[in-house]
């Protein structure tokens, strides 16, 4: 979690802009680097990319594993924190909520019991995919918190007092108010993040107390940690709990660890640089600056961006798109701000060469703070809004990654061999060689490209993973490019990928491309549409989409698609178009008043393609008013 705990608007705020001033401040002088590693991991996720299931309930996160997480070449899945939270009504159940622990019990969440939570990590495990905790470790409640008792386990809880834990008053930093300066690392590492109980790390007690919790995990099968708000711990702390973690079953060593460290001013201690002797940091740069360029379509500039751009070297680094919290920060950068775009995104920070990839997998949401999918309150259950089972597509469960079918085998595949560009055109498209590897090929425009370039693949057919998903007996279910003589041809879809790699030649025991029809032939002959957008309006004002192509008016607001929106649903608009299958398009909102005049959104079109329908010929648009 970053900075930003939402404990109420006005807080918010007042970090934001801490942490920007932070982040534009004149860095001081360094600290001296550590002279060697201090802790040694060997159970990273060196089998695959990690996806975030932002808030999945525990068996949804099993079934995944079982069903498409192994299959299609993920190393590990970071899950929601595991203890018990606040259970924050009057707030109506932000997602925030578990970020604020009362107890360091497992035994009941809302995302399920601590016998669901065993069983997924076992299932997980012989899936071959690794469980990651999201571990807040940092802090207990917050200020506005207390009285909202008890915890999600039925703990009875105050501000500095934990009696489950325990945890007392003596437990907690001297310093009780909001850090103020975000340069000063007294500040950062011993005062309180947005009124948060700030735990005295560089105590016996809570060293101790935090090891035989995150140790229970491990021996539950738990292979590693991103340790939340790690920057607001002094390294040394943290080094002692490391070094206390006990080697993980089944995969053997020892905990992987990636550390949430955000950049900003002040000196080293509190920056990325400061904490890579430990394990791994979230460089935030990749999301701010690779991410910006995907979403504006200025791909040729990404490999010289993670070559020279970046806060750490790349072993050391795990690197997102988007995560839970800069999707509400920043949405332009998000599924909800960039569409399709942003599975294009995710495909590319696998196949680029900077870092451990990590994809996100979230819900919609229509305030920052909104919480997961529920089912509601439980009789005698005290976990309040327990999250809803994970069905794809509906009830706001987005499932971005699965988009992004096999692409997680090509980072197996790849290795750590360096990146040769190979094509490029316009600043949207290009295309990269990884070693003798693998192939990839990134389209951020409205139409297909078809290219011809030189490939250092050994000739042969290959599936193409960013397009299929590996199937029953391994057989790989996309389109076959061919490889001969160092070249190969291949067409990119609108906003879209395609990635080769020497793990998935088709042999003849594989049926590729036997199940993947060209755009536009496939069994529907039309696609439904369905555009979902965001939009703050005033009385009478109506929401619209306009596009490119006769179906959505062709750039005519008169003749554009009218969305609606409903009591209850309001500021969500929707509709719908019949759209001629494999149809590529671009798209924009208008809001139109009854005089009609039309106000545009901001920004460049977006672009669009009806090329991934599901079994009811429909697919999903979503947008919000720039």
């Amino acid at each position: 979690m970053q900075q930003i705990r939402r404990l109420g608007a006005a807080a918010a705020c007042a970090v934001l802009a801490a942490t920007g001033a932070a982040a534009t401040a004149a860095p001081a002088a360094a600290d001296p680097a550590p002279a060697e590693p201090a802790v040694t991991t060997a159970a990273a996720a060196d089998s695959g990319p990690i996806v975030h299931l932002f808030q999945w309930r525990w068996e949804s996160v099993a079934r995944e594993c079982e069903d498409v997480l192994g299959p299609n070449g993920y190393g590990a899945v970071q899950v929601s924190p595991p203890q018990e939270h606040v259970v924050l009504e009057g707030e109506g159940h932000p997602w925030w909520q578990d970020y604020q622990p009362v107890s360091y019990s497992i035994d009941n969440t809302r995302r399920g019991t601590r016998a669901e939570f065993a069983d997924m990590v076992e299932r997980c495990r012989d899936s071959g995919v690794r469980i990651y905790v999201d571990a807040v470790i940092n802090h207990m409640t917050g200020t506005g918190s207390t009285g909202s008792g008890p915890g999600s386990d039925g703990s009875a809880y105050g501000k500095y007092s934990y009696p489950h834990v325990p945890y007392g008053d003596g437990d907690f930093s001297d310093c009780r108010s909001d850090i103020s300066d975000w340069n000063d690392p007294h500040e950062v590492q011993g005062c309180e993040l947005v009124s948060l109980s700030d735990l005295d790390t560089g105590s016996e007690h809570v060293r101790s107390t935090v090891a035989d919790y995150l140790n229970d995990l491990i021996g539950l099968g738990v292979a590693g940690f991103r340790v939340d708000a790690a920057k607001h711990m002094p390294a040394g702390d943290l080094e002692s709990i490391y070094t206390r973690l006990d080697e993980v079953p089944g995969f053997g060593g020892r905990p992987y660890v990636f550390q949430e460290v955000l950049e900003g001013g002040g000196p080293e201690s509190i920056r990325p640089p400061g904490y890579t002797h430990l394990g791994d940091v979230t460089d935030t740069r990749y999301h701010s600056q690779v991410g910006a360029q995907v979403r504006d379509g200025r791909l040729t500039g990404v490999l010289d961006t993670v070559r020279e751009g970046m806060a750490v070297d790349g072993d050391q680094a795990v690197v997102f798109v988007d995560n839970h919290d800069t999707q509400r920060n920043d949405t332009s950068i998000s599924r909800q701000g960039m569409g399709q775009r942003h599975t294009l995104a995710q495909a590319l920070t696998i196949a680029q060469p900077y870092g451990t990839a990590k994809v996100m997998s979230s819900y919609d949401f229509d305030s920052d703070k909104q919480g997961p999918p529920s089912t509601g309150t439980e009789e005698g259950n005290p976990a309040g809004a327990v999250t809803a089972p994970t069905e794809c597509g509906q009830d706001g469960w987005y499932c971005e990654h699965r988009d992004l079918n096999a692409m997680p085998t090509f980072a197996t595949a790849v290795g750590d061999t360096p990146a040769t560009e190979r094509a490029r055109d316009s600043q949207g498209r290009i295309a990269f060689d990884r070693g003798e590897r693998g192939f990839a090929a990134f389209n951020a425009t409205g139409s297909a490209w078809t290219l011809t370039a030189p490939t250092a693949l050994p000739d042969g057919s290959y599936c193409d993973v960013a397009n299929g998903t590996i199937g029953a007996a391994d057989a790989c279910e996309s389109e076959a490019y061919e490889v001969a003589g160092g070249e190969v041809t291949v067409t990119v879809p609108a906003e879209g990928a395609v990635a080769l790699h020497t793990d998935a030649l088709c042999a003849d025991a594989q049926d590729c491309g036997a199940t993947a029809p060209p755009p536009g032939d496939g069994e529907c002959a039309a696609v439904t549409a369905e555009f979902s957008a965001r939009a703050e309006t005033w009385h009478g004002q109506s929401v619209h989409v306009v596009g490119s192509i006769p179906e959505l008016g062709s750039w005519d607001p008169a003749q554009s698609v009218e969305l609606s929106t409903e009591a209850g649903g309001y500021p969500t608009w929707t509709g719908s178009a019949e759209l001629p299958e494999g149809t590529a398009f671009e798209y924009k909102l208008v809001k139109i008043d009854p005089d009609g005049t039309v106000a545009w959104e901001s920004g460049g079109n977006r672009s669009a393609s009806a090329d991934s329908p599901g079994e009811d010929c429909a697919q999903a648009f979503t947008a919000r008013w720039r």
